[in-house]
């Protein structure tokens, strides 16, 4: 059975998105008290990826069945809609991605009680709510908020509990810059995608706000977690100065998106935006270790 249009459903490219708050929460929870754990740092980090992995099965198959995903596509092909797998082997692919996911999500449950359900059960539904269901948050100009909420501040928090036990308010913090810099590749998805989305319906906040006032927001996601990071004054200058090496691709993006219309080029600068999150985690593990 060919795996190339499963990679291609996956889509390997937003998994830092998954990856790097939990690493920036294992990093964060050993600067704050020198303590981490290997293990409990892999059960966190996996769960993590099968979540996104799943969120993009079913993303890929309800997009098809919703036609949203037409020949206009600026992106990269979608593997059901384009018929290289069938919506049946996409959203069979997504449950397995979710039981693998809670799998390890029972092995941080042993570690750390019902808190852990609490934050599972909500993530495990929103893989198939982000695009599905009686309210899909894909469709209702809510994507960008759930990526912050989940991608940033309660991955962030939640890797920080898993590893100490408590909350952090520093945990808030890098969560919220990493929620913002995760939401640049959905905003610069939806840009890309605006008249399709808009012709089929699909109201995402770039559909609802119009293409100049999601490029404003747009501008506010890449450069907001830079002055939050004035927070981080109050540990060190470094761990304020390091971080800011992303603003090197995000100045590229910025300038990118802002000076040209939504086309087949945005996905150079989507592709930076995975960069630039990966920046900011490795400039903020280096100072922090």
């Amino acid at each position: 059975m060919p795996i190339k249009p499963y990679i291609l459903a996956a889509r390997p490219k937003t998994l830092p998105a998954a990856v790097v708050p939990v690493w920036r929460g294992c990093v964060l929870a050993w600067f704050l008290t020198g303590e981490f754990d290997g293990w409990l740092a892999f059960y966190t980090v996996m769960g993590a990826v099968w979540i996104q992995i799943g969120t993009n099965f079913f993303n890929d198959a309800i997009d098809s069945d919703k036609g949203a995903d037409t020949e206009k596509r600026l992106g990269p092909v979608r593997a059901t809609a384009s018929g290289l797998l069938s919506r049946n082997l996409v959203y069979g692919s997504a449950i397995v991605c979710l039981l693998i996911a809670a799998v390890f999500g029972w092995l941080l449950f042993e570690a750390r009680g019902w808190t852990i359900v609490a934050i599972g059960i909500p993530s495990l539904y929103l893989c198939y709510g982000y695009t599905g269901g009686p309210w899909p948050l894909a469709y209702k100009g809510l994507g960008e908020i759930f990526v912050v909420g989940f991608f940033g501040v309660v991955a962030v928090m939640g890797t920080v509990f898993v590893q100490l036990g408590e909350w952090r308010i520093e945990a808030l913090v890098l969560g919220l810059q990493a929620g913002l810099l995760s939401a640049v590749l959905i905003s610069i998805n939806n840009l890309r995608d605006y008249e399709e989305d808009e012709s089929n319906d699909k109201r995402t906040l770039a559909v609802v706000l119009g293409e100049g006032y999601a490029k404003k927001l747009l501008m506010l996601e890449i450069f907001l977690p830079a002055l939050l990071g004035l927070y981080w004054l109050s540990f060190s200058l470094w761990l304020f100065v390091v971080p800011l090496a992303y603003l090197i691709l995000a100045v590229v993006i910025a300038k990118g998106v802002w000076s040209h219309q939504p086309s087949a080029l945005y996905n150079k600068y989507l592709a930076l935006g995975g960069m630039q999150l990966v920046i900011f985690g490795v400039a903020f593990h280096l100072v922090c270790v």
